[in-house]
C-alpha cells in the first residue's frame, strides 16, 4: 500500500467547531483513502531548532491558542500515539543523514488535531508529529519530506498542515474575501498542474502578492514537506477547493501522489487528469 501525502490548510482553530467547506471534504477523504497504520503531521505550531519526533504513547491535546470561545478549549482528540512509528521516522531520517531525537513530552498541537477531527473523527488512527524546523526554507522542507517518502509504502500517511495563505494582520469576521487570497491559491494549483516545482520554490518572487499572502512563510512551508514526501508522484495531485475563511485564509488543500476519482462536481485539469472537488 502506497499512500498519498496531504497538505491541509488548517485555518483558524475554529475549524474544529465550524467545519465550513473543508471539514466535509476531509471527512470524505478519510473514507476514500486506505486506512493508514499511523498519521505523521508536520505543523508550524511545533517549531524546533532540532529535528524532533513526538514519541508519547498517549499525547495530550494542546490548546495552543487564545481568545477563542470556551467550547474550543474543552475539545479533546484522544488518538493514540505511535512510539514504534516514531522510531521508524527517526531511523528513516538517520538513513538520509538527518539525525533526529524522540520527544515523549510533546502533545498534539492544533495544526494536527483540528484537521484530524474531520479526517478521522473517531480518533482511532495513531498520530504522531515531526517538529517543523524553526529556521527553514522551502528547499529544506522539500528535502525533509523527500527523506521520509519511503514511509508512504509502509502505511504512514504524511501530512503537512499549514495555510495556503496566512496574513493574520488582515484577519476579519466579515464575509467579503480579499481577491489576492484566491489568486494566490489558484497560482499554486496552476504551478502544480504544470509540474513547475522551480516556480513553487521561488514563490516569493513569482506568485501574485506573495508577501501579502505570507508576510512570514512558516504556514506555507508544510506544503513543500508534503510535496517532497510524495516523491516523483507529487504532480499526481487533487485539489480540495474549500474557499476563503475570515477574508484572507485560503482553505484550499491538496492530495499529492494520487488522482482521486470523485463525484460529478469535480473539475478536471485541461492538461492533466488532476481533479479538484467542491
Amino acid at each position: 500500500m502506497k499512500l498519498p501525502t496531504l497538505f491541509i490548510s488548517h485555518g483558524s482553530p475554529m475549524l474544529a467547531l465550524e467545519p465550513g467547506r473543508l471539514g466535509p471534504l476531509l471527512g470524505e477523504l478519510g473514507h476514500r483513502l486506505p486506512l493508514p497504520r499511523a498519521v505523521l503531521v508536520l505543523s508550524p505550531h511545533w517549531l524546533s531548532a532540532q529535528r524532533e519526533v513526538l514519541s508519547s504513547a498517549q499525547p495530550a491535546t494542546v490548546h495552543d491558542f487564545g481568545g477563542f470561545p470556551r467550547a474550543l478549549y474543552s475539545l479533546q482528540y484522544p488518538a493514540p500515539g505511535a512510539p514504534d512509528v516514531a522510531a521508524e521516522v527517526i531511523a528513516q531520517l538517520a538513513r538520509a543523514g538527518l539525525p533526529a531525537q524522540a520527544n515523549p513530552r510533546q502533545g498534539f498541537d492544533h495544526g494536527a488535531w483540528v484537521p484530524l477531527r474531520h479526517l478521522y473523527p473517531h480518533a482511532d488512527v495513531p498520530l504522531l508529529q515531526l517538529a517543523q524546523p524553526s529556521c527553514p526554507s522551502p528547499l529544506v522542507l522539500l528535502e525533509l519530506g523527500r527523506a521520509l517518502a519511503p514511509l508512504r509504502e509502509r502505511g504512514i500517511l504524511i501530512i503537512g498542515s499549514g495555510s495556503l495563505t496566512h496574513n493574520l494582520r488582515e484577519w476579519r469576521q466579515s464575509t467579503s474575501d480579499e481577491p489576492y487570497a484566491q489568486a494566490f491559491a489558484d497560482w499554486v494549483w496552476q504551478r502544480t498542474d504544470a509540474g513547475d516545482l522551480g516556480a513553487l520554490l521561488d514563490y516569493r518572487c513569482q506568485a501574485p502578492e506573495a508577501i501579502r499572502a505570507h508576510p512570514t512563510d512558516e504556514h506555507l512551508l508544510p506544503l513543500y514537506f508534503a510535496i517532497g514526501a510524495a516523491g516523483d508522484d507529487w504532480q499526481h495531485a487533487t485539489r480540495l477547493t474549500a474557499g476563503v475563511s475570515h477574508g484572507v485564509l485560503s482553505m484550499d488543500s491538496f492530495v499529492f501522489g494520487e488522482r482521486l476519482a470523485l463525484d460529478a462536481a469535480a473539475e478536471t485539469s485541461p492538461t492533466k487528469e488532476e481533479r479538484s472537488f467542491h
